[in-house]
């Protein structure tokens, strides 16, 4: 289903996706700006914790654990296997 738009913790597991949109605001927002995740960036999720929460995401060559909240405030798009 390429071309839908989701929020970051909606992506099934080894999901490839682009970021559209890096929602928050303030020191959130900033923060995750600042850990690479920006728009045009591929992600995916790697793993979830056995509650389904945190999330471990791969990006820009390596892994990053995010809460649940924050990854809802990460919009992005499917994309098709290369």
């Amino acid at each position: 289903m390429e071309g839908a738009f989701l929020t970051l913790d909606e992506l099934n597991l080894e999901e490839p996706a682009r970021v559209s949109e890096v929602g928050g605001q303030g020191a959130l927002r900033r923060r995750l700006l600042d850990m690479g995740i920006t728009p045009g960036t591929e992600v995916m999720i790697r793993k979830r914790a056995p509650m389904g929460d945190p999330i471990e995401i791969h990006l820009r060559g390596y892994e990053l654990t995010l809460r649940i909240e924050d990854a809802k405030k990460i919009q992005v798009e499917k994309e098709r296997l290369k």
